[in-house]
Order: C-alpha cells, then structure tokens, then sequence
C-alpha cells in the first residue's frame, strides 16, 4: 500500500464528516493514498516483485501477467504492459476490468488460460488507485476508498496420479448483470464525455446485493469443488465495508473468526482488497499452506463471483 495513510480525523479535517460516522458505517479507520507521482502500475509493479519472491521463482519463468484494474496508467495501453516492462518479464500481459470484482474475475481468466495453454507461471495483481475517482464533496463515497495493489502467483503443477487433485484453484464462478450498471458507477468515460468521472453509488441498494450475490457465488463455488462452508479454514471476503462482511458471514453461518477482515486499515481498495487481505493472513501465519480458503467480490456492472482455493503447495506441506 502507498506510505500515505489518512485516518478518518484526518478526512473530518476537510470533509462534513467523523471517525465515528465512517466506522459505524464502514468499520473503517484509515486508508492509503498514492502520492502525486505514484501511478497504479508503481503499486502493482511493487506487489508482483514481493509475490514473485514469495513464490521463490524467478522473473525470467513468468509468462503470464494479468492485472486486474479500474484504474489504469493510461486508457491505452494496458497497465499490465507497464508491469512487465518494470518487472523486465518476457510474458504476455493484459488488464482485466471487473471493478471491485476484477481480482476474482482475473483469476477465472488465469486458470483457464495455465490449464488449457502453455503458460506455466502468471501473476494474478489487483492494483487500484480508487482516490483519483472522488468527489470529495460526496461523503457517502469519498470516506469508502483508498489505493492499493496486492498479487498472487499461480503455477502449473505437475499432477503425478491425480494425487494432488484437491489442491490450487478449486473452483471460479463469475457473473455479471447490467440492469444493475447504474447503481455503481463513474459519472465519466472516454467514449462518452471524454472524462474520467467520479464514483456515484446507490448505497442501500449496493449493500442488498452484496449480501445476496457474495453469499449465492461462495455457495455456488462450493458445490462446484464439491466442498461445504464447515471445511472452509478461512474466507477472505472484498474489503467494501464491514457491515457487508459481516452480513455475509452471519447469513452463510460462517464463525466470523474464520473471516478475513483488514478493511478497517485501508478502506475499500477495488481490486487490490482480497490480494491485500491475503497477504496480511499469510504474512500473519494465519492462513497456513495447504488450507482451504474462499474468496469472493462484487462490483460495478453489477459483477460479482468466488473462488475455493486450496493455497500453497502440496511439496511444502509439513508431514
């Protein structure tokens, strides 16, 4: 995330608003913000070098790079090109568009493309720089957001004897419906105004499908990898607002102890939320190798899925 953290004190300082109102809301306290010269390929290059050293690969077997984003360098060409030039990776590279969605969306397109092609090694980033969409004379959605990038590396493995059939990505579903596009949405477009626009979101009606759909797409991604909510280790929902998470576990009968929640320290990040979560369980030795996680988003559009991951690798798992 960017060095620039802002508390809700701090936003109270120039926007009608509280830490009070914010957290009863949201449960958020602070979010990050870019600096005047940091772009969201900057995040998302930062991120993809910490996931690839996690991952202990090399640059050189990358070849794959997808980049889920809202937010890109420029409308053309894509961020993810920027990525593999910093990265200096010989890989093919492309953005995905979900919105808040987009890293569940990217991750669909990664796997279908590592089991059906020849990419061996891809980095899934979700990379987004959501203040440069505010209006910050709209407090119900300029407190919501911060920047912020979070990746995750995604290998072909080598399946000896079906052996390690319960391992890596389960199971994806996606879905999207557009007599809901105006209920999230910027006010801006290339081909419309020639204007980057500002977030405008109905917010209760957002909220009732977000409980709806999150808790329909992990029930659907469950009974497609075969698994029930009781086997799940950990959920590691979109970071949108706490009162949503929440909702979510209560209504899919999940111990919210076994709820991934870091929305509280960096807002509403779009893409980069779930990445981010991740990387804070696994960094926290929360999330170990070999647990059975699920994750799930929805954004604008509406678009919306999950995913059931069985994470890290079968050869490091302690015996």
């Amino acid at each position: 995330m960017p060095l620039n953290k802002c508390s809700n004190d701090e936003l109270s300082e120039f926007i009608d608003t509280s830490d009070e109102w914010i957290s009863k809301r949201s449960g958020i306290k602070n979010r990050h913000f870019v600096s005047a010269d940091e772009t969201t390929s900057d995040m998302a290059y930062f991120a993809a070098k910490k996931a690839i050293e996690s991952a202990q690969v090399s640059v050189n077997d990358i070849d794959l790079i997808i980049v889920a984003t809202t937010t890109p360098d420029n409308t053309f060409p894509s961020t993810a090109t920027l990525v593999q030039k910093k990265l200096g990776a010989n890989s093919v590279s492309f953005d995905v568009q979900a919105v808040c969605a987009g890293f569940i969306f990217a991750l669909s397109v990664a796997k279908s493309m590592i089991t059906d092609g020849i990419y061996k090694n891809c980095i899934v980033i979700g990379a987004d720089t959501m203040s440069k969409l505010l209006d910050w004379k709209d407090r119900t959605t300029s407190v919501l957001f911060g920047d912020g990038a979070g990746a995750v590396v995604l290998q072909k493995f080598r399946n000896e004897n079906k052996k390690y059939d319960d391992w890596g990505i389960l199971s994806n579903v996606i879905h999207s419906d557009g007599q809901f596009y105006d209920l999230l949405k910027t006010n801006g477009g290339v081909s419309s105004n020639q204007k980057v626009g500002f977030i405008e979101m109905s917010g209760k009606e957002i909220f009732k499908h977000a409980v709806d759909k999150l808790s329909f797409s992990l029930d659907e991604a469950l009974k497609v990898s075969n698994k029930k909510i009781t086997e799940i280790d950990w959920l590691v929902p979109h970071q949108a607002n706490q009162r949503i998470i929440s909702a979510v576990a209560d209504k899919m009968k999940i111990d919210i102890n076994k709820v991934i929640s870091t929305v509280k320290n960096h807002g509403n990040t779009s893409a980069a939320s779930i990445p981010l979560a991740l990387d804070h369980a696994v960094s926290s030795n929360m999330i170990l190798n070999g647990n059975l996680i699920g994750m799930h988003a929805i954004g604008g559009g509406l678009s919306w899925g999950a995913s059931i991951i069985r994470i890290g690798k079968p050869i490091f798992l302690k015996k």
